[in-house]
């Protein structure tokens, strides 16, 4: 990995995300946000008591593509995790709350989707 693709990863921004669709088994593309927190890659999104498709797919496989798509262009492929333990959530949402201007932490902490990505050692080399 290039200084230009590690800076664009370092400040976090919009990225394309490449799932695999849970029954279709084709990739699926979303537009999303990330945040860099700790040194760590972490996607959430708005609060809604609806589970989102894209975190379905990542629960039925982990595998994933970063799509860098602004001053630097780059496909870092790695792994999801869904983020599940609360104080854990609490602790990585109360810097994306603080980014996104929000003061319903507890809310985000029960409904927002929250993933966190370590690219594969190849992405990052």
């Amino acid at each position: 990995m290039n200084d230009a693709t590690r800076t664009a990863l370092a400040r976090g921004g919009i990225i394309d995300l490449t799932t695999t669709g849970r029954r279709s088994g084709e990739p699926r593309r979303i537009e999303i946000v990330f945040h860099v927190i700790d040194g760590r890659i972490v996607v959430s999104g708005m609060p809604r008591r609806e589970k989102r498709a894209w975190l379905a797919n990542i629960e039925a496989n982990p595998r994933v593509t970063v799509h860098l798509k602004r001053d630097v262009v780059a496909d870092l492929p790695g792994g999801a995790r869904v983020v599940t333990d609360e104080s854990e959530r609490r602790a990585l949402l109360a810097h994306v709350a603080r980014a996104w201007g929000r003061d319903d932490l507890e809310v985000m902490v029960r409904y927002s989707p929250l993933i966190e990505i370590v690219l594969d050692d190849r992405a990052i080399a």
